[in-house]
Order: structure tokens, then sequence, then C-alpha cells
């Protein structure tokens, strides 16, 4: 099978929590196909009544997603199938933005690009000590675009673009406790996982329909990011055909 074609996106509803998972052999990146589910699952999950509150994670215990798919970014020959691509990206944070329902993320190791992204779209983030962040995008010829706004209405335009500028170097967990992308930083994922069940119980004894005009507030000034993070998309979209993006994602891809 094409490793495109690969991974899964599962979603477990039990006692009013739906917790959607997202899996890919290689590092938990995601492909266009996976990134289609993937929002489609928080659109379901937010327009379910017996929900009352969204967990994303993903398999594995050292990677919490790698970003876009090497393979995929690599096939990639034209424009629209460029754009359409880093849709995918825009789709997920826009159906966490419009979720109605309060998003726990649960970060249990590196994440990397698209991966910070996710992680910002959350309403609240849980991690571990190994839950490392980069932005590498400018890295491989292209830029943060899509995952952008995101990191930047979570964590400040300083910090933002300390990680798009420094697009090689790890930023550790305890830096992006520090600038608010995590809530909470654990030693492992048990304490994690504890953690993350008080406060999912204290959610699921809260009002509904407080927790939906609260995150109402929590997002006001993004109702434009539909027609934004297509913008974004474009951009992305042009940059990853050009000779520059397609040596540098190669050379990345062998290390």
């Amino acid at each position: 099978m094409e490793a495109i074609m690969q991974g899964s996106i599962t979603t477990e509803v039990k006692g009013g929590i739906a917790t959607i998972t997202f899996y890919h052999p290689a590092h938990n990146s995601l492909p266009g196909n996976l990134l289609a589910q993937f929002a489609q699952a928080i659109t379901d999950a937010g327009n379910n009544d017996a929900i009352k509150v969204v967990i994303i994670k993903s398999a594995g215990e050292r990677t919490f997603c790698a970003g876009a798919s090497f393979d995929e970014l690599m096939s990639i020959e034209d424009f629209d199938t460029g754009k359409k691509f880093f849709m995918g990206f825009a789709n997920v944070i826009n159906a966490c933005r419009k979720c109605p329902k309060f998003i726990i993320g649960r970060v249990q190791g590196k994440a990397v690009g698209g991966g910070v992204g996710v992680a910002s779209a959350v309403d609240y983030c849980f991690a571990t000590k190994y839950a490392s962040v980069k932005l590498s995008e400018l890295a491989v010829g292209i830029g943060p675009f899509v995952v952008g706004p995101a990191v930047e209405r979570k964590i400040g335009t300083s910090a933002m673009s300390q990680l798009a500028i420094d697009a090689t170097e790890w930023r550790d967990a305890a830096w992006a406790n520090a600038m608010g992308l995590y809530a909470e930083v654990y030693n492992d994922a048990e304490e994690m996982d504890k953690a993350i069940k008080i406060l999912t119980e204290k959610l699921l004894n809260s009002n509904p329909e407080a927790m939906r005009l609260l995150k109402q507030v929590f997002w006001e000034g993004t109702e434009h990011w539909d027609q934004l993070l297509e913008k974004r998309a474009e951009m992305s979209g042009q940059l990853v055909l050009s000779d520059y993006s397609k040596n540098a994602i190669s050379k990345f891809k062998k290390k």
C-alpha cells in the first residue's frame, strides 16, 4: 500500500466523551485523505448531541504528529493539487474552531509543522515532557502559512515568529508550556491521562450551553478564517511547486 493511503482516523464515544485518534506509520504524519477524515470526525463530534467533550490524540508514544506527509508533498505537480493538500490542514483547524464542544488535546510526543497547528487549534492542551515543538516549513522551502494563524492566536506573534524563523530547532515542552501552547506538562503519558480524566469529568458536569457560548467567546475575531486559511493554502500550494522546495523536501526526507 502506498504510504499516503496508510493510516487511520478513529472515533470512540463513551460517556459523553468522543476520543478522536489519528495514526500513520510515518510518525503520525498526515496525508490528504487522513486530513479529510480528521476534519469530518471533528465536525461529526460537534454535531452529535450525545457528545459533551472531544479529545484529540494520536497513536504511539514519542511522536504526536510529524505534520505534512513528505511523500504526498513530493508528488504535487500543479497548483490545484498543492492548494487542495494544504486546505486539508486548513479544514482541520477550521473544524476545531467551529466545533461547539470543547476540544482537549493530548500531546504525548514531538509535534512538527501541522502537528503544532493541531495542538494550537484545540481549546485546552495537555502534554508530556517529550512534546517538543518545531515549525520546519521554512527549512523545506515553504512556510507555516496555514497553521500560522492558529499558532499565533495561541502563543502570540513573537513566539510564533521564533518557531517559524528558526525552522530547524526544537523548542522543548517547558518552552511551549511557558508560551501558553500547553496548559500542563507531565512526566509521562500515564500522569497526563489522569489529569485529562479529571478535567473531562468536570466538563461533563458543566452546563453544555455555557460551554458552547464560552467557546464562541474564545474564538471571537476568527470568523474570517475560512477565507484567510484558503489564501494561506494558496501561498503554500504555489511555493511547493518550486525547484527549491522540491529539492529541500527531498533532502529533508532522506535525513
